[in-house]
This record gives structure tokens, C-alpha cells and sequence, in this order.
């Protein structure tokens, strides 16, 4: 073998070398997940700050790695026939092969081994390794593309710039490349996540609940109002005891006849007492929201994380209440079943104190 044929085989391999780089840092930018890049750079990881540079400069980094692959691709296709051509030379002469079949025959060769070793090595294997150790190799190859990125700054500015000339003869405006995704592809995705191991169970279903949470109306988490415990407003301490210890809430609605004024927070109550300080029942009683049964939780949530109440009364189409809603049974949609210390069982009380 002549030293001419060992260099193009040289660098025939460094040149499928070079095509793995570029494809590798091109699908590994892209899988990267930027919230992990940022929790490397506070644990101080340099090279997760180049990483972010390279990524944060999405449209710019990608052109580069096509530029990368684009050149490449030309160099081997220019160095693998001629270079095929010369090895299988002595063999086409050797068995008496026609000068003109031997030319087809070496190009038909040549551009089947080039294309094997280029497909199989230079891109599906370090597509592969890139999605599946996103991390690792863009923190390895990030480097290295940023160096490439500034050396040939020139030329992608001029393919950047004639692409969006292009773009703009057909009136089409060029976009960046976004990573908003639809609600359906959201849940496809924690579906996924679910499958491959990236999410366990408990956090698939608080995903799940969140999706469902914003299509929730008022009228399906409510206590209906036959089941409300509350607290009448002439009631005399002792009786209102009585109801305190009966349910061990901690808020109850407090009602004048047939008409809520508001709610009291036993806390206060009790911390009064404790005090030895008397007061009536309507220095505890504050402002209580009202929804309509069709309104959104995520609404109500909203509202009453904006007034800073933890209980609504719900209304029905006539302006009569007809349940009520506790922020805690809003964040149930979401973490499920919430238990404190004092419950005695899962079920709401179904009596309404008088």
C-alpha cells in the first residue's frame, strides 16, 4: 500500500470521525434538558457553562453542526472513490476487467463502503448516543462545537442570512425553533416518561390530575349544602363548643337564619378562650367568597389565593347556595386525599349543626 492511499484512508476515517462529532452535538443540543444544565452550572461544572452558551444559541449551533456534516459528507465522497479505485486497481487488472466496467465497478464500491461506514458510524451511532446520553455528550462535545461555531462564524452568518433571504422571496418568516408543545403532546410525554422510568407512579398521577384540573368545574368538588357543618350566629358559646368538638374542623360558615354572613376560624376562637377573654361571634366572622357551580376550579383557586380565604360558598343559577368549597378540596384534585392528624374518617360530615 502506498503511502498516498494510507493518508485518503487516514483521512477517510477522520473525516466519518468528524461527521459522528457533528451529528452527536447536533441531536444532543437538541435533547438536552436546559433546567439540568442550569443545576450542573451551580455545582460548578465549567464545561455546563459552555454547554449552555451552545444551547441557548439553539439556531445558530445547529446551522453549524449542518455546515459541519455538509462538508464532511463532500470530503469523503471526494477522497473514497479515487482512493477505492486505486486499491481495487491491481485486482481489476489481475482478472482482466475492462477499463470502463473497472470504473463503474470501483465507484459502485467505493460509494457503497463509504456510505456504510458513513450512515452506520458517522450518523446513526452517534445519533443513538446522543439521545440516549443527552447529557453526557453535549457536556463532552459542547466544547468543541463552540470553538468550530466561532471559527466559522463568516459562513454561517452567510448561510443564516441567505436562508432567510430565501425564506422571505416566498413570504415565509423565519421562526425560531420552539419547544412549546400542545397539551395532548404533554401528556404523550409523561406518558412516556411514565413507560421508559423517568417518572414513577405518584408523580404520573399528580401530572395527570393537573391536566384534568383545569377542565374541572366547581360543582363536582363542592360539599353540597345539605351536608355543610356550620354554625349559626346567635348560637351561645357553650353550643357552639358542642359543634367544635363534633367535627374538629378548623373554619366553619357561620349563618344568620337562611343567610351566610361569613366564616369563623376556630384558632381564633380557641385562642381567645385560652385567653380568658370573652367577645361574641361576630368579632370572629370574616368575608366569604361566593362562586357559581360552574366556574373553574383553577378560577376559583386563583380568586381565593388572591383574597386569601381558605372556604367559598357556591351558588347555584338562582343566587342560592347550594355548597361549599374548601381550598383544601381544590388541592386534593391535585395531590389527592389530604389527612390531618385530627380525622376521624374519610367521609365529610353529613349533619349540619343547629
Amino acid at each position: 500500500m502506498d503511502g498516498l492511499i494510507a493518508l485518503n484512508l487516514f483521512l477517510v476515517a477522520v473525516f466519518i470521525g468528524l461527521t459522528a462529532f457533528f451529528v452527536g452535538a447536533e441531536f444532543a443540543i437538541l435533547k438536552v434538558r436546559m433546567s439540568r444544565i442550569d443545576q450542573l452550572i451551580a455545582e460548578g461544572n465549567k464545561r455546563a457553562v459552555k454547554a449552555k452558551k451552545v444551547a441557548h444559541e439553539l439556531d445558530y449551533y445547529l446551522s453549524a453542526c449542518q455546515l459541519g456534516i455538509t462538508i464532511t459528507a463532500l470530503v469523503l465522497g471526494a477522497l473514497g472513490e479515487p482512493t477505492v479505485e486505486k486499491m481495487l486497481h491491481p485486482v481489476f487488472e489481475r482478472f482482466d476487467v475492462p477499463e470502463a466496467a473497472a470504473t463503474a465497478l470501483s465507484y459502485l464500491i467505493a460509494l457503497s463502503i463509504i456510505t456504510f461506514l458513513h450512515v452506520v458510524i458517522g450518523e446513526l451511532a452517534p445519533k443513538t448516543l446522543a439521545i440516549q446520553f443527552a447529557e453526557r455528550m453535549t457536556l463532552l462535545l459542547a466544547g468543541p462545537l463552540y470553538a468550530f461555531g466561532k471559527a466559522a462564524a463568516p459562513f454561517i452568518h452567510a448561510l443564516n442570512g441567505s436562508a432567510r433571504l430565501l425564506l422571505r422571496i416566498f413570504g415565509v418568516k423565519p421562526a425560531g425553533h420552539d419547544t412549546v408543545h400542545s397539551e395532548e403532546e404533554l401528556k404523550y410525554i409523561v406518558d412516556e416518561s411514565y413507560k421508559g422510568g423517568e417518572i414513577n407512579k405518584t408523580e404520573l398521577t399528580y401530572l395527570q390530575n393537573l391536566f384534568a384540573f383545569y377542565d374541572r368545574k366547581l360543582h363536582e368538588i363542592m360539599i353540597p349544602h345539605a351536608r355543610m357543618a356550620t354554625i349559626d350566629s346567635h348560637m351561645p358559646m357553650e353550643r357552639i363548643m358542642q359543634a367544635l368538638n363534633a367535627h374538629d374542623y378548623t373554619r366553619y360558615p357561620v349563618r344568620a337564619g337562611e343567610r351566610y354572613i361569613g366564616y369563623v376560624n376556630t384558632k381564633e376562637i380557641l385562642t381567645r378562650i385560652a385567653a380568658g377573654k370573652e367577645a361574641p361571634l361576630s368579632e370572629f366572622v370574616h368575608d366569604m367568597p361566593r362562586f357559581g357551580e360552574q366556574a373553574s376550579i383553577q378560577d376559583v383557586l386563583i380568586k381565593m389565593q388572591q383574597v386569601r380565604v381558605h372556604m367559598a360558598l357556591v351558588t347555584g343559577v338562582d343566587g342560592r347556595v347550594v355548597g361549599l368549597v374548601t381550598m383544601e378540596d381544590i388541592l386534593e384534585e391535585i395531590v389527592g386525599d389530604i389527612r390531618e392528624e385530627a380525622d376521624r374518617g374519610d367521609a365529610r360530615p353529613a349533619v349540619r349543626p343547629v
